[in-house]
């Protein structure tokens, strides 16, 4: 099969941005253009979007995004898998060139989620749910998170100070990062044993707190990919490989599952992407995985192999995690502090991957020498998964 590479990367700042939807998605795409060293060439443009024409009364993103930046007359297609989206137009950017369809994809995910109010932000997000079996009875995604904290912290002793120390790490690595939504850095003192904790770090979903929940955010990420016999095409940067992509999916309604906290699409589409780049989870220099609720970082933590179920907790007091640690993991900020705007977050995770590989991470957030990235995008709660792994050539 053909090998792809990524030869181009471009991020907007996360946050609250007054521009329209494809202006934002055009920021990012761009900025992959010119950092992979192209003004045209586009074969197809993949756009990833969860909530277009919900929020932002727009459908036709994609060929809209083409006609934007005169890319015309490329292939367009409109990619949603949720928060998953992301890296399903990944996967589809890098279909396309493996089958030799295409030499050179440009795939863009953006969101304009803050043209609406928070509330009304979870609520959309929560259409992800069966509608009358979860929706119905107040379940949004958050409110899983709570029931799933719940469990895991009953099951294996997880503390509010373990969540905790992870949300002090990822504010600290979103401080460094330009593009973070959360700029602010916090400290244990603060959000966990301080004297205003419950004023500060409010419970929202018992056991979940404030500082455990990452924010609503507008924002782009995009990623030029190319058949690796015709990088020679691009000169500025050494490609990197994508080595390996896995899916799975589980049951839409998580009281279907045996176990709920047996997240078995992550697992599985680790396990798959590992076959396919021929490596296991000791060969991963850092990851990027989807911390929506810091509860997600711990149990997909376990699920792609880092560590034994139940033993996360161990890795946090032991500092494994962080930058410097034996596994980095978010080293972004994750969405927990980078932002989440939910298509661009698997294209965010990737661009994240590349810089790390390239060597080009700001000072106290670069990884020693990395070999292997893994990201991991979670759809609605679980139900949809994507794991890629991207290697240094």
């Amino acid at each position: 099969m053909r090998q792809v590479g990524i030869v181009g990367i471009g991020h907007t700042k996360f946050g609250r941005m007054d521009f329209d939807l494809v202006d934002i998605m055009s920021w990012a795409a761009l900025e992959a253009m010119k950092d992979a060293g192209i003004t045209d060439g586009i074969d197809q443009v993949f756009v990833a979007n969860m909530g277009g024409s919900a929020i932002n009364h727009q459908t036709g993103i994609a060929s809209s995004l083409v006609s934007r930046i005169f890319l015309e007359p490329a292939m367009a297609e409109l990619i949603e898998n949720g928060p998953a989206s992301g890296s399903s137009a990944v996967k589809c950017g890098y279909m396309a060139i493996a089958s030799g369809m295409a030499d050179v994809v440009l795939v863009v995910g953006g969101e304009r989620m803050r043209e609406v109010t928070g509330w009304k932000a979870t609520d959309f997000v929560a259409t992800l749910s069966h509608p009358d079996a979860e929706y119905a009875y107040g379940l949004t995604l958050p409110a899983f998170a709570g029931i799933f904290a719940r469990a895991y912290v009953e099951r294996y002793g997880l503390t509010e100070k373990h969540l905790a120390t992870l949300a002090v790490k990822a504010h600290r690595n979103a401080s460094l990062n330009p593009f973070a939504h959360i700029e602010e850095s916090a400290t244990l003192s603060g959000i966990w044993d301080g004297p205003h904790r419950d004023v500060v770090n409010p419970i929202m979903a018992d056991p979940l707190r404030l500082y455990d929940f990452c924010p609503v955010s507008d924002g782009a990420a995009a990623v030029v990919l190319c058949g690796l016999d015709v990088a020679s095409r691009f000169t500025k940067h050494v490609p990197v490989r994508i080595a390996g992509i896995g899916q799975a999916t589980d049951t839409h309604c998580v009281h279907n599952r045996a176990d709920m906290l047996d997240l078995k699409a992550v697992r599985m589409a680790a396990e798959r992407a590992y076959a396919m780049a021929g490596i296991g989870p000791k060969e991963i220099s850092l990851a990027e995985l989807h911390d929506a609720f810091l509860i997600l970082e711990v149990a997909e933590s376990e699920e792609v192999g880092f560590f034994e179920r139940g033993q996360a907790k161990a890795a946090i007091e032991r500092g494994e995690t962080e930058v410097t640690g034996r596994i980095p993991i978010n080293t972004s900020g994750g969405l927990k502090a980078k932002g989440h705007p939910v298509g661009a977050t698997g294209v965010s995770q990737i661009h994240e991957l590349v810089k790390q590989l390239r060597g080009q991470a700001e000072a106290g957030r670069q990884v020693a020498e990395p070999k292997f990235g893994l990201a991991v995008n979670f759809g609605g709660f679980g139900n949809n998964v994507v794991a890629t792994i991207l290697a240094k050539e």
